[in-house]
Formats: C-alpha cells, sequence, structure tokens
C-alpha cells in the first residue's frame, strides 16, 4: 500500500473521530433549548372584583411544560372580565380566575351562580373582636330576648365565606387593621357582607328583624356542619332559675312532659307523684226495645186465623 492511501485512510479516520467527539458532546454536555409560550399575567397587584383592563396585563414567556391550566394566550382574552380571585403582579391570570364573558363589573362578579350577598351588622363585641376578615368563615348565631322562658340563642348559619367587611373584599395587612381597630372603639358597627344561599338569606333576613345576629369566627379548614344543631336555653346555664322564681309549668327541659304528674315530680325530685285519676268506664250500650207488632184476626167461616204484621 502507498503512502497516498494511508493518509487518506488516516484522514477519513480523524474526520470520523472528530465527528463522533462532537456529537457525544452535545448529547451530554452542550446545553438543550426547552420550548416556551406566552402567557397574559398580571402587570401590578390586582385585587378580587376588578374590572380587568390593557394597562392591568402583560405577556411573560414561560416554558411550555410549566404552562398552568386554563393560562390564557393573549391579553384581549382576560380584558374587560372581571376578577374572581385576588392576582400578585406577574402571577399569570387564568380562565378560572375570571368571571364569564361579559361579566358583571366590580364585587358581585365574584358570587358564584346560585348564591346571594346579605349585610349584617355587627360589633366588635358580636364579631370575634375585629378579627373577621374578607374570606373569613363564620357561624351566624341568632339570639332572641326577652323573658327567662322566651330567651334563647341558636346557630342559624354555619360554615358561611365572609364576601367583604365594609367596602373592603381584601385582607387588610397588619399594620393597617391595628390602626382601624386601634381608631374605632368597641361598639362601632360595622356590616359584614355574607354569601348565602337564597333559603339561608331568608333566614338572615327573618333573624336581623327579631332578634340580635352575632358572627363566630371559625377555621376555613373545618367544614364540618351539624344537622340539627340545638338550641341554648336559660336551663343550661342556670337548671333551676324557673323554679326559684315560681314558674314550673314554663321550664323546657328536653325530651321532660311537664304536664306529666310523674314526670315532673321525678324532675323536682319528689319520692311520689300523685297517681293520676282513673279512667272513666264507658257506659254499657243497651239495645233498643223491639218495636211493637202488628196482629190482625182474620175469621172466614168457622175458621179464624191470626196474621201478625212486623
Amino acid at each position: 500500500m502507498d503512502r497516498q492511501k494511508l493518509l487518506m485512510i488516516f484522514g477519513a479516520a480523524w474526520v470520523s473521530a472528530a465527528l463522533l467527539t462532537w456529537f457525544l458532546y452535545a448529547k451530554t454536555k452542550a446545553p438543550k433549548a426547552e420550548a416556551t409560550v406566552k402567557i397574559v399575567a398580571a402587570a401590578r397587584d390586582l385585587p378580587a372584583g376588578t374590572l380587568l383592563a390593557k394597562k392591568d396585563l402583560k405577556l411573560i414567556t414561560v416554558a411550555a411544560r410549566d404552562k398552568p391550566a386554563g393560562g390564557l394566550l393573549e391579553v384581549r382574552e382576560a380584558e374587560q372580565r372581571a376578577l374572581l380571585f385576588p392576582v400578585n403582579q406577574n402571577e399569570p391570570v387564568t380562565a378560572p380566575k375570571l368571571s364569564a364573558l361579559g361579566g358583571a363589573e366590580g364585587v358581585s362578579a365574584t358570587i358564584r351562580p346560585g348564591m346571594r350577598a346579605v349585610s349584617v351588622a355587627f360589633t366588635d363585641a358580636s364579631g370575634a373582636s375585629g378579627l373577621i376578615q374578607p374570606r373569613s368563615h363564620v357561624d351566624v348565631l341568632f339570639t332572641r330576648s326577652g323573658s327567662v322562658v322566651e330567651a334563647m340563642t341558636v346557630t342559624l348559619l354555619e360554615d358561611v365565606v365572609v364576601l367583604s367587611v365594609g367596602r373592603n373584599t381584601e385582607v387588610q395587612p397588619t399594620a393597617a387593621a391595628n390602626a382601624k381597630a386601634a381608631v374605632r372603639s368597641a361598639t362601632a358597627t360595622q356590616t359584614a357582607t355574607l354569601m348565602v344561599t337564597p333559603e339561608q338569606a331568608q333566614k338572615l333576613e327573618l333573624g336581623k328583624n327579631q332578634g340580635k345576629i352575632s358572627l363566630a369566627l371559625r377555621n376555613p379548614s373545618d367544614r364540618s356542619v351539624r344537622e340539627e344543631p340545638k338550641p341554648a336555653v336559660i336551663e343550661e346555664i342556670d337548671p333551676l332559675l324557673l323554679m326559684r322564681s315560681g314558674r314550673r309549668g314554663a321550664a323546657r327541659m328536653p325530651g321532660v312532659n311537664v304536664r306529666d304528674r310523674n314526670a315532673w315530680a321525678k324532675l323536682i325530685g319528689e319520692e311520689s307523684a300523685t297517681a293520676p285519676a282513673p279512667k272513666k268506664a264507658a257506659p254499657a250500650k243497651t239495645e233498643p226495645p223491639p218495636k211493637p207488632k202488628l196482629t190482625v184476626d182474620v175469621f172466614r167461616g168457622d175458621k179464624h186465623v191470626q196474621e201478625i204484621f212486623p
């Protein structure tokens, strides 16, 4: 083999080794180009109920695999739609966070279909000392005042979401909330707008007009609801109050019939009770006397026949 052929073989081997080396480096060490996509995001912090305009939105670039579900690709898809939830700056604006196309402006767009917004008045004393904030979960308590017999408190509604406190639809920063609480007296009246069903709205309005409404703050993760909430009556505070006031007949002990002499005697601790009067025996039924029968004597020659007619 002559020298020229050797050089050609050597050159081909060198080129092949170089190509193989470059290929392995490109696969293992070189950075990979990742697919990206542009989605709509908030240009600033936006509270719930904001009617979006073009100035409130912008496009940001994210990896295609990081695109959130319901992400919008064009700004015009989000314009003139209201936010159902607050959105922070640079946070993607997704379809589930927006009202329907042509939705109403403002906070009313945050009310879920089939629900209603009803406001109730409360003070720090009747509203967890001012700790109730928008999106809190509360129970609504109804108290009916009156005499010791009529007074009672019942849980009217359970696990109700607070839509707003006054005109605030967002949780206030701690410093701002403390400053307002320092200026506001404990008896100053505030309003909380609750999101309820139409049936609950009727009960709430009736309670507002018939007694006192107060709010009990609850853990938002506690979604338990009692099937039949038991009302609190005066007997649970002082079981002997009605007896001392001489109104035994008006006591409302659950499960006790105070009109039953034996049950009442057992309730107040008497050893025995007057036995109930024996029932009178029903008078025996008497049969009516038989009706008189009519007898006719018939004579035919020497024959005599009697015919009796009823």
